[in-house]
């Protein structure tokens, strides 16, 4: 049965509310547990991923329209059908390979995949999804039993990676939903680690001495690179990056991981004018940057710095495969011609523009392979490759 919202507008905010004040309370008895303030990242990880409470794992409505942001499998199936084509190219070298896709948000990218596969006649052996969410796999899986209903037993859902796998690894806007470390730099160009504390129940932040291991080693990392030197300058660092990729490539035993986000080479990353680094909340389709507000209920994300993703990939065991924009990405795989098959063509243009426009999310976003086991060249990157910016 499909699922209903039989919540009116009233219920549905006093639900949230009660959702948000709980989690509110959660992270306040975290901070005094901790002696008064809690790292950015463990504020960030309780407030997007605290179990039943968290943006990412409560109910509420997050993609499209009625949620509080679009993602590209939302605004054309294009997207998906050009990922399915990089998919098949990948699956037509390895027998009985699988398909991983981390974080499958409404389903739509899923079906998008396994529909093009299923035209093409490359279906993998299991399509498989890693989602933290109880109510977002129910959305996704009542989403492919209604549009793929003779695929659904093809589909499992998994509660934390798989002990091997061959194949492709799907991750659209997942890197930037990790939980960053944040710093500023005090007058003397020293690096402070900003920290989340409380007072008369509302949350506060601070600059205090670092205290999460690793933060400083990063820093100073990149003031000897002649980067984020200016007394004052703030910005983020993903330290979760490289055990997640660790695990992975662990796992993974041959085949490539396609890494879907908006973000930068370390250059432009910490260039010096962005000076408050590149965090970025998203609530009912209005961008802010302030954390602090609507608890539970909003997304915080960061930008990705791509130079560090590759760097955690050597070090874990793949090869880069390719690092180009999006919109070079799917003309790559052939969006020009799944557009021209289109029986909606005009609609479809619209659309596609949004997908591949620089003042868009063309440019914007990037593509990043990583494969391991196999060192070919992927249609997804060879009309432009940039992996010599990083």
């Amino acid at each position: 049965m499909p699922l209903q919202d039989s919540h009116t507008a009233n219920e549905t905010d006093t639900f949230e509310e009660e959702i948000s004040a709980r989690l509110l309370e959660r992270i306040r008895a975290e901070i005094a547990r901790a002696g008064g303030s809690l790292p950015f990242d463990r504020f960030m990880d309780l407030a997007l991923y605290a179990p039943g409470l968290g943006y990412y794992v409560a109910g509420s409505e997050k993609f499209g329209p009625g949620g509080d942001f679009v993602t590209a499998p939302e605004i054309s199936s294009l997207f998906g059908r050009c990922i399915a084509n990089q998919c098949a190219e990948v699956l037509e070298r390895i027998p009985r390979a699988d398909i991983l896709e981390f974080g499958a948000g409404s389903g739509a990218l899923a079906v998008q995949i396994l529909g093009r596969l299923e035209e093409i006649d490359a279906l993998p052996d299991r399509y498989l999804i890693l989602e933290p969410s109880p109510e977002l796999r129910e959305r996704q899986r009542d989403r492919i039993r209604q549009q793929l209903p003779r695929l659904i037993d093809r589909c499992t859902w998994l509660d934390g990676l798989p002990e091997r796998i061959q194949g492709v690894v799907v991750a659209n806007e997942v890197l930037d939903a990790m939980p960053v470390h944040r710093f500023r730099l005090d007058d003397s160009g020293e690096p402070l680690e900003i920290c989340v504390g409380e007072s008369d129940g509302l949350l506060t932040e601070s600059a205090a001495p670092i205290r999460s291991p690793g933060l400083a080693d990063r820093v100073w990392a990149l003031q000897a690179e002649g980067l984020a030197r200016t007394p004052g300058y703030a910005s983020e660092i993903n330290l979760r990056l490289g055990p997640w990729l660790s695990a992975l490539s662990e796992r993974l035993e041959r085949g490539l991981a396609l890494l879907i986000d908006y973000g930068y080479d370390r250059s432009a990353y910490y260039q010096p004018d962005r000076s408050m680094g590149t965090l970025m909340c998203h609530y009912r389709h209005q961008a802010h940057d302030d954390p602090y507000r609507h608890i539970g209920l909003q997304d915080i994300t960061a930008h990705v710095d791509f130079t560090a993703v590759v760097e955690s990939g050597l070090e874990a065991g793949f090869e880069l495969a390719g690092f180009t924009t999006q919109a070079h990405f799917l003309i790559g795989c052939g969006i020009d011609r799944l557009l021209s098959e289109s029986p909606d063509a005009l609609e479809q243009t619209l659309a596609a523009k949004q997908l591949l426009l620089p003042t868009e999310m063309g440019e914007r976003f990037k593509v990043m392979g990583l494969d391991k086991g196999m060192s070919e060249s992927w249609r997804g990157f060879s009309v432009r490759d940039l992996s010599d910016r990083l």
